[in-house]
């Protein structure tokens, strides 16, 4: 075993320790399964020795049946009851052990597709970017399973079969020493047979979940832009693209399920070459009257279960490779860095006063692409900031690096004085509420997308804020009211709908600081109307960051943030003035196209 692959066991099993009791317990209901399986050969042996035979009965058969009640039908009705007694205890086992060990890998799946939930919620949005989600998710959903086949499907069963095992070979050598060595001869070739298809398996197990997780790259593509799918006619091609990821990785796992079967083939093989050898010696012992028949079928019997304990081990350590490639996956996952990390002295912050300030920032995804460059602005408290500019100017960057969903590649980014990096993460995002261009809504009622700001939040506190963000009057003319389901990503309401919905969220948050992103850009003029009402009132007493194309929707700004291609090109403080400039050169612009 390499020294990654003990790594991977040792955080695997560190992982499943706190259930380490319940394992237990699955372990002793399967090692009972040892001494039921060495009495499973008994009722045959006796059946054949001593009721076909004149061979004597086993010592344990006198405490049961006196002397001189041994008739043979009486031994044979006590055959025929120890061989469904047997039966009914294995039985009874089996269940026991399937009923602990579904409930305990559940739990422990369970508990490894939390922690790395958790732990991918705090990746930074770079590492989302970049890697896209359906990857992360096909992680979480199956690669965190290896840590119930390591722990139980693989471990117990692995101990298990290597206590079986001893316990066969010892009674085989008990009944007869040449036929056990026999049996014990094909294991070098089982070892090494297993070794040489270990790194191939594992190899091919990578591929086959790589393949997996790009086929479901393209469903969570299609299904969440069907709109755009239908709109251009293009089921039928991304029908073949689907097709075409799948059948890679279709062949991959018919690939993986070949080598695979050639090795239970090749252990299969093995094993029979080992059978027919003890028994082509154990039949000659038999005619040399060396060896009865009985023991010659005692002995055939626990070979079976010596050489099924063998093939368990060698086939544990083959599958083991599957899981241990997504075991791989899911620590790797597990190990990523987030970007925004919390200093250990991080501050808490309540509720901040909302003064801004960035100096000299920097920022780029990438090393070599500055989206924001040298950005330099103060923004007092209370003060409604308009942030203008063309689509790829680095507008959202900007405030997105506000609120530390990402951090500055250089400069320093301040609130109330303070630099982000020196308060709590969590606290310094509950300064913000923010409102986006293309409003998030989940599929849930219109009650629990609006207190999603604020979990706990009253009837009264959530009737206050849909009114405040002019949302109630629609909302009760709906059938279900506040009970609403808006559908999978809000759906089934408009535009408009969900633009209100998530003024009212923000209400309800009560942050100091607000930060709306184009929220009025994918709507119509009346509708536009009532938000820029609702806008209006939010942003009393509030810190405001407003992005927008339109230098209209900014003109109740205090002052305006000019950026073109990453640099702050202009700060003005009569935004008035500004937006009046922008009107006549708009109207100027049209005339000349007209004319042309």
């Amino acid at each position: 075993m390499s020294h990654k692959d003990l790594t991977l066991f040792q955080r695997l099993l560190r992982q499943a320790r706190p259930y380490w009791k319940l394992i237990f317990g699955i372990f002793l209901v399967d090692i009972l399964a040892t001494p039921l399986a060495l009495l499973i050969p008994i009722p045959l042996k006796i059946a054949v020795d001593s009721v076909l035979g004149d061979e004597p009965l086993p010592d344990f058969v006198y405490t049961l049946i006196p002397a001189a009640e041994q008739s043979t039908m009486v031994i044979l009705v006590l055959a025929v009851v120890l061989l469904v007694l047997i039966a009914l205890l294995s039985g009874l086992q089996s269940l026991g052990s399937s009923l602990l060990r579904t409930y305990t890998g559940e739990k422990l799946v369970l508990d490894f597709r939390t922690r790395l939930f958790r732990h991918v919620q705090r990746l930074s949005l770079s590492y989302h970017d970049s890697k896209g989600t359906s990857d992360s998710s096909y992680r979480i959903q199956y690669d965190t399973s290896a840590v119930q086949y390591v722990a139980i499907d693989g471990l117990i069963p692995f101990i298990t079969a290597i206590i079986t095992l001893f316990s066969m070979l010892y009674i085989i050598f008990k009944l007869d020493s040449r036929l056990a060595l026999v049996a014990l001869a094909i294991s070098p070739i089982l070892f090494v047979i297993t070794r040489l298809y270990r790194r191939n398996l594992r190899q091919q197990s990578r591929q086959v979940k790589k393949l997996e997780s790009a086929a479901l790259s393209v469903i969570q593509e299609v299904l969440t832009s069907l709109r755009v799918v239908k709109a251009f006619g293009q089921e039928d091609h991304e029908q073949e693209r689907f097709v075409h990821q799948s059948s890679e990785g279709m062949r991959a796992r018919m690939r993986y399920t070949i080598s695979s079967g050639l090795l239970g083939l090749l252990l299969g093989a093995t094993t029979a070459f080992g059978t027919a050898a003890v028994l082509f010696i154990g039949v000659s012992n038999v005619l040399a009257g060396i060896l009865t028949l009985g023991s010659l079928l005692l002995i055939l019997g626990y070979l079976a279960q010596f050489y099924g304990p063998l093939k368990t081990i060698s086939k544990k350590v083959a599958s083991l490779q599957s899981h241990l490639a997504s075991a791989e996956r899911a620590f790797d996952l597990m190990d990523e860095p987030p970007d925004v990390i919390e200093r250990p002295d991080a501050q808490p912050l309540l509720r901040s006063k909302g003064a801004v300030t960035f100096r000299n920032v920097c920022f780029a995804y990438q090393e070599d692409q500055l989206v924001l460059e040298d950005i330099s602005f103060e923004i007092p408290a209370g003060t409604r900031a308009g942030i203008a500019g063309q689509t790829g100017a680095g507008k959202s960057t900007l405030v997105s690096l506000l609120t530390r969903f990402y951090d500055p590649t250089s400069g320093q980014i301040t609130l109330d004085g303070n630099d982000l990096r020196d308060y709590k993460v969590s606290d310094l995002r509950h300064q913000f509420a923010i409102v986006l261009q293309e409003p998030v809504l989940f599929s849930t009622s219109i009650t629990e997308n609006i207190a999603y700001a604020k979990p706990g939040a009253s009837e009264d506190e959530i009737l206050i804020a849909a009114k405040a963000a002019n949302a109630h009057d629609f909302i009760v003319a709906l059938p279900d009211g506040y009970e609403t389901l808006v559908g999978e990503r809000g759906m089934r309401l408009s535009g408009g709908e969900r633009q209100r919905i998530a003024l009212a969220r923000a209400f309800l948050k009560d942050a100091p600081i607000l930060i709306m992103d184009e929220p009025t850009s994918s709507v119509d003029t009346r509708t536009e109307i009532g938000i820029m009402e609702a806008m209006d009132r939010l942003m009393q007493n509030r810190t405001t960051l407003m992005i927008a194309h339109r230098l209209t929707t900014l003109e109740n700004c205090d002052m305006l943030l000019m950026i073109e291609d990453g640099k702050l090109a202009n700060v003005e403080q009569d935004v008035s003035a500004t937006v009046k400039v922008a009107l006549a050169l708009d109207r100027i612009e049209t005339a000349i196209m007209r004319n042309n």
